[in-house]
């Protein structure tokens, strides 16, 4: 539909109130998710911290990070039916608010764990702080997981199906925001925040230990002090971001309204699912046009199936980018906080130049897209891999890039999901996306905590350019799928008449 038939028949009055209410939508929840990833991403830059005090492995993380993806994913996938039939602002409201007080508690993590156990130093202790750790981060994913199905059912029933790649691209640059001010905030915190302890030799032998590394060697010594000097400057990476986060849960309370009807809007023209003209639709017509919509719609199937490959390759860089950087390439916490903040950076621009070319490009085909920016993404991944020796500034750029393109998928998965269930059914659609998304990204974190630990850095990156070929391949399969399933939906309708 051309744009300037999106209005067709309403008044200017009313034009000017839904664009008012549209832009207060998009910037409102744009915010709110934002936050949702201040107190998801923090953990990522905290975890360095945590071995370097208490020697947990990245395997330990990895099965920590793998069990809490899954609880995101399923609780994205339940939450999608809980959205599609209640208010989302209330919901996404009420998860961020414990998403925040999840974050509290794993500040005081090893404070529990000593109540619990008894002892302040020891493996018992250290075990009790794993297993607090654990509950704490799979709770904060189960509350995750609240996060976007009401953003899924929110934006389509305020944008238009022509314009939702562009705009609904522009809002998804929240997650890239939030995280990329996690990252650097929580990399300024180990920096410059917790106590001094570097004139204690025990606090020194423990990091040597915890970390391998030999206090004889100067830039042994130098990495050593640096977490000595910020001792326990973790905690401050969950409590400063889950006070935001209660102001952000007010945000979104008080900010939101759940469709244009709401606020004594009409629907927008050519977003009609044909609901309406089949009288008495209940229980059995939802699950029905669910059916149809969803569940035997292969072209969501598809989407899912890509989504796996898609996270796998998104979550392995983000949630192990700081480790990598300080590991295999000799970063401080701080340098590597803002490597993988400039990565985020480039998504958010790429997100929007995703958005921008399905729409203007390919005619709002989002798949299409899809499966430029995967290619892409695979090869500036594999350029980074290859050529470990190039300068660490370009290096650092051609990581970049490979963000640029890695976003385009992850937010054009929730567009194409979106247009093809229609606004009736987007969020129900985007649980079944989401919870492969996070099967994806439960294979990550347990693979790549593994395959560090045991095959180094330098594996993890192959296999997950390998996967990142299997994501485009998957994508070019669906190349001739329709731009949305509104008229998929008419039929549908139409047939219960």
């Amino acid at each position: 539909m051309p744009k300037e038939n999106i209005f067709a028949g309403w008044d200017a009055a009313t034009i000017k109130k839904y664009k008012s209410w549209q832009l207060r939508t998009i910037i409102v929840s744009m915010v709110g998710y934002a936050i949702y990833y201040f107190v998801r991403k923090n953990f990522s830059i905290a975890m360095p911290g945590l071995t370097a005090q208490y020697g947990i492995s990245n395997t330990s993380f990895g099965i920590v990070i793998g069990i809490g993806s899954l609880i995101y994913g399923l609780s994205r996938f339940i939450n999608g039916f809980v959205v599609d039939r209640f208010s989302a602002r209330v919901i996404m409201a009420i998860g961020l608010l414990l998403c925040a007080a999840s974050n509290f508690a794993f500040g005081y993590g090893v404070n529990i764990s000593s109540w619990i156990t008894g002892v302040d130093e020891g493996p018992d202790l250290i075990n009790m702080l794993i297993l607090v750790m654990a509950v704490t981060i799979v709770l904060n994913q189960l509350f995750q997981g609240v996060g976007y199905p009401p953003c899924a059912r929110l934006l389509p029933s305020w944008i238009h199906p022509s314009e939702l790649a562009t705009k609904m691209s522009v809002w998804n640059t929240s997650h890239s925001i939030g995280a990329a001010l996690a990252v650097v905030v929580c990399g300024y915190i180990m920096g410059h925040m917790g106590r001094d302890l570097s004139s204690d030799q025990s606090v020194i032998m423990t990091i040597a230990g915890n970390l391998g590394l030999d206090p004889e060697i100067p830039e042994d010594m130098k990495t050593i002090l640096s977490y000595a000097t910020h001792w326990d400057a973790w905690k401050w990476c969950f409590w400063l971001p889950a006070g935001l986060a209660v102001l952000g849960a007010a945000w979104l309370y008080f900010g939101l309204r759940d469709d244009p009807r709401s606020v004594g809007l009409p629907e927008l023209p050519g977003t009609k699912t044909g609901k309406k003209t089949v009288g008495g639709t209940g229980n059995t017509s939802r699950s029905k046009f669910l059916k149809v919509m969803v569940w035997t719609n292969r072209w969501i199937w598809t989407l899912c199936i890509a989504n796996v490959f898609v996270y796998v390759m998104r979550m392995g860089i983000l949630d192990w980018g700081p480790k990598f950087l300080t590991e295999a390439r000799d970063m401080s916490i701080e340098d590597a906080a803002w490597s993988v903040g400039l990565f985020e950076i480039f998504a958010i621009i790429g997100t929007i130049f995703a958005g921008w070319a399905t729409d203007h490009i390919f005619r709002g085909k989002a798949h299409r897209m899809c499966f430029v920016c995967m290619a892409c993404a695979c090869l500036f991944m594999g350029i980074f891999i290859l050529f470990p020796g190039l300068p660490m500034v370009l290096s650092i750029i051609i990581l970049a890039m490979a963000g640029f393109f890695i976003y385009g998928p992850q937010a054009l998965i929730g567009i194409a999901s979106a247009n093809h269930a229609t606004k009736e059914a987007s969020a129900t659609a985007n649980g079944l996306a989401g919870i492969f998304g996070y099967v994806g990204s439960f294979l990550s974190a347990i693979g790549i905590g593994v395959v560090a630990d045991h095959w180094g850095w330098n594996m993890v990156f192959y296999i997950i350019v390998g996967v990142g070929l299997l994501g485009a391949i998957t994508f070019i399969s669906m190349w001739a799928a329709p731009r949305d399933g509104y008229e998929r939906s008419n039929r549908f309708y139409g047939q219960q008449k």
